[in-house]
């Protein structure tokens, strides 16, 4: 009885220590790496319009990693819905995902990168780019 509560411990143990491993590999390498840029972006007024479903606009999210969270993020699917919009995205005009719109005016659809991110807005990029 005692060798079997032993063993089921290590199991327990061994599958708790497995998890975190697994965890620890898919999170994120550049988490939170990206916070100021993400900022930046938002302080000088860059939105980002995008739809929970689309996967260019996952890919976009990714590249932040948790950093996203500064992003000023605009959620265009209508709920429960992948076909319907949201009020605010019709008024402004959204026809893809992901739309990123600048201050100055102009909008840009679909994946970019940060170095264009960096070229329309004057934010700084880590130096590890």
């Amino acid at each position: 009885m005692k060798k079997t509560f032993i063993g089921v411990g290590f199991a327990v143990l061994a599958i708790l220590i497995g998890s975190f491993a697994v965890h620890q590999m898919n999170a994120p390498a550049n988490a939170g790496e990206y916070d100021a840029f993400a900022q930046c972006l938002t302080d000088k007024g860059v939105m980002m319009y995008g739809a929970w479903w689309c996967p260019h606009c996952q890919n976009q999210k990714k590249l932040f990693g948790s950093s996203f969270k500064n992003i000023k993020y605009i959620e265009c699917a209508a709920a429960g819905s992948s076909n319907g919009q949201t009020l605010e995205c019709e008024n402004a005009k959204i026809t893809g995902y992901p739309t990123w719109v600048f201050a100055d005016g102009p909008r840009v659809e679909g994946e970019i990168s940060f170095a264009t991110l960096r070229d329309r807005t004057a934010c700084v990029l880590p130096s590890k780019l």
